[in-house]
């Protein structure tokens, strides 16, 4: 067993060994990722237009689409790729690369979440404070250090990961180099160097949490207290996409998190790794759209103007 030699390559799992299946699942991906593109893409080109909404929740709704659009990029071209040509094969650096990208916007998608916690909480109970605490300046600030430690963070864990030469097996029971199978076949030294500064950045991810929990219990504290029923209701409609999307975020993180690590792969394996990799930047685009008056009123404004100009 320990006359491996060194990988050069990985060997991903697939969802079917049939062509068939496997044209059908990039046929389907193709079209999720083609959809989760063009949803972000629209979110930022409409608070990009429009004037009205060159505010700081929607600065952070724009880096959080941008998220979600490279989110998506990391895993979905390359699994699509290798159904349409029958090669589940993946560099080293490849997987390198992904482990990086996934690492930094996983983490990125948190941060900015909490960060749009803590703006709604300003813009819902201290709401005279709010011009001032949230100037231009200290967004910029905030989405900069988000984007900068997220990013260090990620390098941090990857090189934990890779900074000895993977020797035991090149398989990978997933569609792309997920984090826990890839701790799988690394040596019993850098899984425990990884898995202590996982332990220590757990801190910041449970603080995080607790951060968001703080901020939307004390807004609907302050949201039940509010008399006017249209008042509550608006309050209500600026926060409640935010909290769907954060519960999803997070659900599907947990069940990541939470199942085991199969020595093979299975449909039930797989599906789950597409809860957590695919969902969020494809049903953040619907439900701001759906959920939000002034967004879904200027994509209408931007279809209009689009149709009357052709």
């Amino acid at each position: 067993m320990d006359n491996f030699t060194e990988v050069t390559e990985f060997l991903l799992s697939g969802f079917s060994d049939s062509w068939e299946l496997q044209i059908l699942h990039a046929g389907l991906f193709l079209l999720i990722y083609l959809a989760a593109l063009m949803g972000n893409l629209l979110i930022m080109t409409v608070l990009t237009l429009d004037q009205c909404l060159h505010t700081p929740m929607y600065f952070f709704l724009k880096n959080l689409s941008f998220l979600d659009l490279c989110y998506v990029s990391v895993t979905m071209p390359k699994s699509i790729h290798s159904s349409l040509m029958h090669n589940n094969s993946i560099s080293y650096l490849g997987c390198v690369a992904q482990v990086y990208f996934f690492f930094a916007f996983a983490s990125a998608e948190l941060a900015f979440l909490t960060v749009m916690s803590y703006d709604r909480y300003v813009a819902i109970c201290h709401p005279l404070q709010y011009g001032a605490m949230m100037t231009p300046e200290k967004c910029y600030q905030m989405a900069g250090i988000a984007w900068l430690v997220c990013f260090s963070y990620a390098a941090v864990h990857t090189g934990n990961m890779f900074w000895e030469p993977i020797s035991r097996s090149n398989r990978i029971h997933q569609f792309f180099c997920d984090i826990p199978h890839v701790l799988a076949l690394v040596s019993c030294e850098v899984f425990f160097v990884e898995f202590l500064t996982l332990a220590l950045s757990s801190c910041l991810v449970v603080g995080c949490f607790l951060l968001m929990v703080i901020s939307y219990y004390q807004i609907f504290l302050t949201v039940f207290k509010i008399p006017s029923v249209e008042s509550r209701a608006k309050a209500f409609s600026t926060c409640s996409p935010q909290v769907i999307v954060t519960v999803l975020f997070l659900t599907t993180g947990l069940f990541a998190a939470m199942g085991p690590i199969a020595k093979s792969s299975s449909i039930q394996d797989l599906v789950i790794a597409m809860a957590y990799t695919v969902l969020p930047p494809f049903l953040n685009p619907i439900i701001y759209s759906l959920r939000n008056k002034e967004i879904k009123a200027s994509i209408w404004k931007l279809f209009i103007k689009l149709y009357l100009q052709k």
